[in-house]
């Protein structure tokens, strides 16, 4: 018992001041411990810091598009000035063209999903734990994945550079489709292209580097089955990424070359463009681009979706003081998951013509997909009942993540069945559903992980008030921006019209095409709380810098008494993570075990002698 004892002290001692643990190494100068460093919590929170950034940039161009929609043709205020002084005649007295709408929309969807929250989950959350998670020094190549970074970073930078270009960024949608996107008169989609293709190579690169790093550099006694489950969920996410982002990648090369060099892998013979028949040799499919894009983009809600799961059954476990119920069922459920979400992708494409076999098909698949989900759900809820719940701030967005996730699920369903997709396809109702998988779904679970390592990372806490105040308002406003927008889907507004369905709204005869007004008028409801929704987000940037320095410190390197291996480490983590050789005795949640004297036993605690 004396060794027993001695291991759970070690486990909970102030944070240290390791400098002996980085003794034995040069001091590196500012560029390469900051700028080009090889040490992977570095890395990770430069993916952390840059996809923030990112995220308040896509915010921002969403909450200029809601402007319009809501007021389409007026001076956008405070703003407006100051677009037209940036960006020209697309901005002309300070309003929104079509032709500007179409830009922002754009790149709002690429941005947020390609810049902002695929880098956070997986590029920081990802780089920053897994090497901690499974008891390694660093990722298996170190230089690899500070180059994934700096391609990345890059990559954003040319999607941004395309605004100033003359013709603007790009106007084809986050979707870039074929033969619109190659013959729209604007370089921005070159930059697009090239900023695709250099985003795809940066998660390539990761994800290569995440998968051998959890298969190769592993504690021993680490086994499969005592991993975290959100280990099991960046291995999945990785494996989707690695296979499903080469077709997209080959894809964005050959849009390159039809808007560039001539050629006509997506452009079709006969293609009439402004009552004139474009020169191109023709032949092209533009549907193929349209198979090569959702195959990538479908898996794509699943890198969004896994490591959000992953990052829940962590904060869930530490703020219920229980193992999370049915793990090998959540296990099994997500690798499910990563195989089926690679035979879906064609529920995106019902309205192109396919066949009512192949169209049953993907219904199936489609349908069978939710099951899994469904599990590691209910796997959550079980995981609650009894338990003894700390309502902290993490625990809050971990429990708000539910229900929203579950509503983002079940209006899903219905764009599932290719009858009812007819009338659903690229509505409002469409984009609600997906922000509601998004935004109060993933974004939720991108707080929970701040919230709940960023005392690890920095060795102070977030201010609990503040953060409170955060997660009530963002969960208001949130579903007071995307509910109304099922209501507008159903009664037939269509997504990418840049006066918000005023044009619908004038129609004579309200049965045949027409909106009723006050259909239309809820962009004006949602506007407000778009509003109202980045308001909310100033005491979490403030309270975010804040702790950095007057944050309340923590009194242990284990301040959540978590069971993972993150929790074992000198607070912050220095160079090589851990003090001495790590070795796993036991599961990843072994939390209120009987007969134990504390409610928690580390992975890293030996087992008790008999």
């Amino acid at each position: 018992m004396q060794s027993d004892t001695t291991t759970v002290e070690h486990a909970h001692t102030a944070p240290h001041e390791h400098g002996a643990h980085a003794a034995h190494h040069e001091p590196l100068s500012f560029w390469r411990r900051y700028i080009f460093s090889v040490d992977h919590k570095v890395v990770g929170i430069q993916y952390g810091i840059t996809a923030l950034v990112f995220m308040l940039i896509g915010f921002f161009l969403m909450l200029l598009m809601r402007w319009q929609l809501a007021y389409p043709g007026q001076p956008i205020p405070v703003f407006g000035p100051i677009l037209e002084a940036v960006l020209g005649d697309v901005a002309r007295g300070g309003r929104m063209t079509p032709d500007l709408y179409n830009s922002f929309g754009a790149m709002h969807g690429t941005i947020m999903v390609f810049l902002a929250v695929v880098p956070m989950i997986v590029g920081a959350l990802g780089n920053y734990l897994v090497p901690l998670q499974i008891g390694a020094p660093d990722m298996a190549f170190p230089r690899l994945n500070m180059m994934s970074y700096h391609i990345y970073f890059w990559g954003g930078v040319v999607m941004l550079v395309s605004f100033f270009i003359p013709g603007g960024a790009a106007q084809s949608g986050w979707t870039s489709y074929s033969p619109l996107a190659v013959v729209v008169p604007t370089m921005g989609q070159t930059f697009w292209l090239i900023g695709m293709v250099l985003l795809i190579t940066s998660s390539l690169l990761g994800s290569i580097n995440i998968i051998t790093t959890i298969i190769q550099l592993r504690a021993p006694g680490l086994t499969w089955m005592r991993l975290p489950f959100f280990v099991w969920a960046q291995l999945v996410t990785n494996f989707l990424l690695l296979l499903a982002f080469p077709p997209l990648e080959a894809a964005g090369i050959m849009q390159l070359m039809d808007k560039v060099l001539g050629t006509s892998f997506f452009m079709p013979t006969g293609l009439v463009v402004g009552g004139q028949p474009l020169d191109i040799s023709g032949g092209g499919s533009p549907l193929l681009y349209q198979h090569l894009f959702w195959f990538l983009a479908h898996p794509e809600v699943y890198v969004l979706i896994l490591p959000a799961l992953g990052t829940l059954a962590e904060v869930i476990s530490t703020n219920t003081r229980k193992a999370i119920w049915g793990y090998r069922l959540m296990v099994y459920s997500s690798l499910a998951l990563g195989f089926l979400s690679m035979i879906v992708w064609a529920h995106h494409m019902y309205l192109t013509g396919m066949g009512t076999r192949l169209s049953t098909f993907f219904q199936t698949t489609t349908m069978i997909i939710s099951i899994p989900s469904v599990i590691i759900i209910t796997c959550f809820f079980v995981s609650l009942w009894g338990g003894s719940i700390r309502f902290n701030t993490p625990m809050l967005f971990a429990l708000a993540f539910l229900p929203m996730f579950g509503i983002g699920g079940l209006t899903g369903l219905p764009l599932g069945f290719s009858f009812s997709d007819i009338h659903l396809h690229d509505s409002y109702y469409v984009i609600g559903h997906f922000h509601y998988v998004v935004a109060p779904g993933t974004i939720f679970a991108i707080f929970a992980a701040i919230y709940h390592w960023y005392p690890k990372a920095t060795g102070r806490f977030m201010n609990e008030f503040w953060g409170r105040v955060h997660f009530v308002l963002s969960f208001i406003f949130m579903n007071l921006v995307f509910f109304p927008m099922f209501i507008q889907g159903i009664y037939g507004m269509s997504r990418r019209m840049s006066d918000g369905g005023a044009t619908y709204a004038q129609a004579d005869n309200l049965a045949v095409v027409g909106l009723p007004q006050w259909v239309v008028d809820l962009n004006i409801n949602i506007t407000h709380a778009a509003i109202g929704l980045m308001l909310a987000q100033i005491p979490f940037i403030i309270n975010f810098f804040w702790s950095l320095r007057h944050g309340e410190p923590v009194k242990s390197d284990n301040p959540w008494q978590a069971t993972t291996l993150e929790w074992q480490t000198p607070t912050p983590p220095g160079h090589g993570n851990f003090l001495e050789p790590v070795r796993v005795y036991r599961s990843a949640y072994e939390y209120s075990i009987p007969g134990h004297p504390t409610d928690f036993t580390p992975q890293n605690q030996p087992q008790p002698a008999r």
